[in-house]
């Protein structure tokens, strides 16, 4: 795991390489073993590197890294899992240079020279953003793995075509231009997370997962993004022609899971697992636990507040596997002193609040091991999420309605008038059943009801409710949840879209800052692309019975570990948002939306921010989530204003290569 950056710059003739350590040291965090440049001065190319050392920890593994026919040069981050098998491959085919080490990138580079670039994507099986320059052709490749799992950004700044890892290290360039794209703020407030190919900043893109790009002419020429694995195109022939439900199913999922489990517990660092105590995290323990000669490292955190704590159910499990369990029970107070950093860690708005307790988890693993297999990918896959299900049953009863009295019922209760009236009556509800929030409800299910197609209904039932008018500028764009639905059952239809969008953007962008934050790898056994091909390719009863997902899933997991240890309501990382923003987060809160402050940014519409917020102090209405997603843009946008600016960060020492002459 680490961290690249690079950039075409033909207005500099000088300062490239303290440009390039600027964009590599403001990331150091994703690769704090080791760092290092290569210039190609005819080209104003400069690639660089930070290592996270994970596989052949010796200088051999060192990057960037040249072919051997000096033909490739390349800046990776993530891992090949299945790197051993194609160096065999390479070698009985008489075509494996004389290897130097026992790295995946000297792999890497050696398939590129043998199968070309779409060929060696083709048969790579891992996580992976690299940068790969063609010396032959005068090109660079820009390439991201089939899931999404490692990030990749790119753009054009003040005449020169830059990428990272990570937004930081883009602007820690002078070339780039800090504006804020308004598009991807209106993306962001819909979604919680700013998706694909979208970033926050205008003229920044993130590369899609599966998708390569051709950078020529000195950065003037970049391609369209070339899809080398059609996901699309997966999922739709596996509806279309399924599998048939039969006992032999789950032998293949399990040897399937085994596989890519053991492959991804390869490394010559100490390596561990998150466990939850959930279906998915337990499934990837217990089969850890099962391919390996000693008890295999366990980390969980827990919460005094007993509708979040999952931490005993974590410990059953592992008492039942007998793993080497480890667990920290954190406050409120731990939660709260992570928040002043969420908008460094998540260099562009994000607003998914389960980020707080994966950076702890993280950092808690951090401490003991430098690897963590992680449980995510298993909901979309196997159709876990409760949401699934519930979306069906309210879609099915609604499609017995004519649709025009349909709209003439969700118009009533959008109606502000009857959701005052259902607030005026919650607020003498006991407070257990306040929390159900009634009020809150009655806009997002009169959306629902005008719903008229199950693109529209799987859009607004996974939508936060807000005002209308809620952004100062109206930049309304379409996203892939717009395009016309693809499946006919609702469920495949959420779980096409949430694998394409939900995972790589918000669960994948979780996962991948909080860990790399701490110098953490964390991988996702469930997202080996096999697996995925395997799972659209089973019937929707292998997947649900009795209304639960992951049917076979628990079929694989109960033969590992007693059903009663994990049959259980999902609880996920929740946290309690309404009462902090009540509470002690109310001082901070309160000046990122102060009125003036959001008048002069002109982001937001100060007098709706204002109501909406009284509301909630109030305890009128509910409005945290809503909240939630101003507040982490406030937050994010105040660190790019206070910050000094980046490129004035000093250049790290670097080991430096001149078009392959190294000094």
């Amino acid at each position: 795991m680490c961290g690249i950056a690079g950039f075409f710059d033909p207005s500099s003739s000088s300062g490239i390489s303290a440009m390039l350590a600027a964009m590599t040291d403001v990331i150091a965090h994703r690769g704090p073993d080791d760092t290092g440049a290569w210039i190609d001065p005819a080209a104003q190319l400069a690639l660089g590197h930070r290592r996270l050392s994970i596989i052949d920890l010796s200088p051999a593994g060192h990057q960037p890294m040249i072919s051997a026919t000096k033909r490739y040069v390349i800046v990776y981050n993530g891992e090949i899992y299945n790197h051993s098998a194609l160096r065999a491959e390479l070698e009985a085919m008489g075509a494996a240079p004389r290897w130097k080490g026992h790295s995946d990138t000297e792999v890497m580079l050696a398939a590129f020279e043998r199968w070309g670039v779409e060929g060696a994507l083709s048969r790579f099986n891992g996580m992976f953003a690299f940068a790969l320059w063609d010396r032959e052709l005068r090109a660079l490749y820009l390439a991201r793995d089939r899931m999404g799992e490692k990030p990749l950004y790119y753009g054009q700044g003040k005449g020169a075509f830059l990428f990272a890892s990570e937004l930081k290290a883009i602007a820690a360039h002078p070339a780039f231009e800090p504006v804020v794209d308004q598009a991807a703020l209106a993306l962001f407030m819909r979604h919680s997370y700013v998706p694909a190919p979208h970033s926050i900043w205008r003229g920044i893109r993130k590369l899609p997962a599966a998708h390569y790009i051709v950078v020529r002419d000195n950065g003037a020429s970049v391609s369209d993004p070339i899809c080398y694995w059609n996901f699309t195109d997966i999922a739709m022939s596996g509806v279309a022609s399924p599998r048939d439900d039969h006992p032999g199913l789950v032998d293949e999922l399990e040897a399937l899971l085994c596989n890519a489990v053991a492959q991804r517990m390869e490394a010559d660092v100490p390596l561990g697992a998150f466990l939850s105590g959930g279906i998915d995290s337990s499934t990837i323990v217990a089969l850890m636990q099962s391919v390996s000669s000693r008890p295999v490292r366990t980390f969980s955190i827990g919460f005094d507040d007993g509708r979040f704590d999952e931490a005993p159910y974590a410990r059953a499990v592992a008492e039942h596997l007998g793993t080497d369990h480890c667990e920290m029970y954190v406050t409120a107070g731990d939660a709260l002193a992570v928040i002043p950093q969420l908008p460094t860690i998540w260099d562009e708005p994000f607003a998914d609040p389960s980020q707080i307790p994966t950076y702890l988890v993280s950092k808690l693993t951090r401490n003991h091991v430098t690897v963590s297999l992680s449980g995510d990918g298993g909901d979309e896959l196997f159709a876990g999420y409760a949401r699934y299900h519930r979306a069906t049953r309210v879609r099915q009863s609604l499609g017995h309605i004519p649709l025009s009295l349909r709209s003439m019922v969700g118009r009533s209760l959008q109606d502000g008038l009857l959701q005052g009236m259902v607030g005026a009556a919650e607020r003498v509800l006991p407070q257990h059943l306040r929390r159900l929030a009634p009020a809150d409800r009655l806009s997002k299910l009169g959306s629902l009801f005008r719903a008229d197609s199950n693109g529209a209904f799987y859009r607004d039932f996974m939508s936060i409710g807000k005002p209308t008018g809620l952004l100062a500028t109206d930049a309304h764009v379409e996203s892939q949840v717009d395009a016309p639905p693809l499946f006919t059952d609702l469920r495949q239809q959420m779980m096409y879209l949430d694998t394409l969008i939900y995972l790589p953007d918000d669960i994948l962008a979780k996962v991948d800052r909080a860990s790399m934050a701490v110098s953490l790898e964390a991988r996702v056994p469930f997202l080996d692309h096999r697996v995925v091909e395997f799972a659209w390719r089973l019937p929707m009863s292998a997947k649900v019975k009795d209304g639960r997902g992951k049917h076979i899933l628990r079929q694989v997991l109960h033969r590992h570990i007693p059903e009663a240890l994990v049959d259980r309501p999902k609880k996920g990382f929740g946290l309690p948002l309404a009462d902090w923003l009540s509470g002690p987060l109310s001082e901070w809160a309160e000046a990122l939306l102060e009125p003036h402050r959001l008048r002069e940014e002109g982001f937001f519409d100060a007098d709706q921010v204002s109501r909406i917020w009284s509301e909630h102090r109030s305890g009128k209405r509910r409005w945290h989530f809503c909240l939630w997603d101003i507040l982490m843009f406030q937050a994010w946008h105040a660190e790019q204003r206070l910050s000094p600016p980046l490129r004035s960060t000093p250049p790290h020492a670097l080991r430096l290569t001149v078009a392959g002459a190294a000094r």
